[in-house]
């Protein structure tokens, strides 16, 4: 039984998936995968399930009826991988944007003392490979955004690449978790902050996908912007949810 699960969200990331649960397998240390899938027309799951002769004991799946966000499907893993009491529960995307050997190096940091360690695109200035100059500054703008509103001192506030160890997770009450896009990352990593958990960045190089299609919007930046100010309110008023 291992004692790390890395939780990887998909919606049909078909020209992905094989790829990246083989990468997490070759590592040198014993991770286990779960795959939270929407439904994905494209046959992900299939594509997961096949694998799963290959890894009986290391690979899950779980498939949901729908596509629900991002943020439920990681809550969904979340309170999976805290009913099988595993301690250290990681996110990483399906697409290679995140390095998947860098998952040790999550790893060791919480091992070391973090509740919380963050692969982190900002904190040794901007590590973003093949992203258009717009995007960049979109994503260090919100950053930079999200610092001056919330007081957290983590350069990269809406990173995706998370290590968390378990009693965090069951500490910052899931069911209370408003945002489902990508302000997820944001809210997640401000209900540790409040509760003074210890969070420390990790610095990664983050690439663009390469194959398959992003899933940002416009929706999604309207969340986090004018997400980002109501969570801080709601942090003020209504400290008991957080």
């Amino acid at each position: 039984m291992s004692d790390s699960l890395v939780i990887i969200p998909t919606y049909n990331e078909i020209e992905n998936v094989e790829a990246i649960i083989h990468a997490v397998f070759e590592l040198k240390k014993d991770y286990h995968v779960l795959i939270v899938d929407d439904n994905s027309p494209d046959g992900t799951s299939e594509a997961v399930y096949a694998l799963q002769t290959k890894f009986p004991d290391c690979l899950f799946i779980e498939v949901r009826k729908e596509k629900s966000g991002l943020g439920t499907a990681y809550i969904h893993g979340f309170k999976w991988a805290i009913e099988k009491k595993y301690d250290y529960i990681f996110e990483m995307d399906a697409d290679f944007s995140h390095t998947p050997s860098d998952l040790i190096r999550l790893h060791r940091a919480c091992i070391n003392g973090a509740d919380v360690s963050v692969g982190s695109r900002y904190k040794k200035g901007v590590n973003v490979v093949d992203w258009p100059l717009y995007r960049v500054l979109l994503s260090y703008g919100a950053s930079f955004y999200v610092k001056m509103v919330t007081g957290m001192r983590v350069h990269d506030p809406t990173a995706g690449f998370v290590c968390y160890r378990r009693y965090v997770l069951e500490n910052v009450n899931l069911d209370s978790v408003r945002f489902i896009g990508y302000a997820f990352q944001i809210e997640m990593k401000f209900r540790a902050y409040v509760q003074n958990y210890s969070i420390e960045e990790v610095s990664i190089v983050f690439r663009d996908r390469v194959r398959g299609k992003s899933k940002m919007s416009g929706s999604i930046i309207k969340e986090a912007i004018w997400g980002v100010l109501v969570m801080k309110l709601r942090s003020l008023f209504q400290k008991n949810k957080f």
